[in-house]
């Protein structure tokens, strides 16, 4: 957290704050504040599960596909989105849709966050993870529902998978339906192909896509 000083710089200019054009100095962050704060931070998420005040624990994580934003409710994982998405813009839609009270708490997501890793790792294939699919509705959650037919390393078309439905019509359908996905990656998403046989588009974007299945054929 930054803090504020409204003095003026010191003689000589020897003051290690920058002075803003209105004089104002912003100064480095105190790291005792910012320890106090992760302190509060930390007691304040233990405190509100067992008092059952939080709805929505989320994480952030490192990957190779870049930054993974982790979210869970008490009946399961019910996000994982790309750093592209926008932290705020995915805690935002989380609050709107699920309840505002959302607090970073890892240590909910730690399970989901270890099968990410052995995954990434090339040592894990299928995620053993209780799934909140209250994010996708009607069509598309049956398409979500279908797509975890598709097992590690093979891949379907967005046209096989409409037909695994019993709407072969719905190849369109399909495709919104994974990209919407709240869940990719432990969802696979990834693994639907255009009928061409090109990766087609991705939440992610398409290099995560091509990281994806290239890890897993790698395997």
């Amino acid at each position: 957290m930054a803090s504020y000083d409204s003095a003026g710089a010191g003689p000589g200019g020897t003051d290690t704050a920058a002075a803003d054009t209105s004089g104002t100095r912003l100064l480095a962050p105190d790291p005792r504040e910012a320890a106090v704060l992760a302190a509060l931070h930390t007691r304040l998420a233990a405190d509100a599960e067992p008092a059952g005040l939080l709805d929505v624990a989320y994480t952030v994580i490192d990957s190779p596909v870049g930054r993974l934003i982790l979210a869970a409710t008490d009946a399961g994982l019910v996000r994982v989105a790309f750093e592209g998405e926008g932290v705020d813009t995915v805690l935002q839609d989380l609050s709107t849709r699920i309840s505002p009270r959302i607090l970073e708490a890892p240590g909910r997501l730690a399970r989901p966050a270890a099968q990410l890793r052995e995954y990434f790792d090339g040592t894990r294939r299928s995620f053993d993870l209780d799934l909140d699919l209250r994010l996708t509705a009607g069509y598309r959650r049956t398409v979500v529902q279908t797509l975890q037919q598709i097992g590690y390393g093979r891949t379907s078309t967005y046209a096989g998978i409409a037909a695994l439905t019993g709407n072969p019509g719905a190849v369109r359908a399909v495709g919104t339906a994974c990209g919407r996905n709240p869940l990719p990656l432990v969802i696979p998403c990834h693994r639907v192909l255009r009928s061409d046989g090109t990766t087609g588009g991705y939440r992610g974007g398409p290099a995560a896509k091509k990281i994806l299945l290239d890890l897993e054929a790698a395997a």
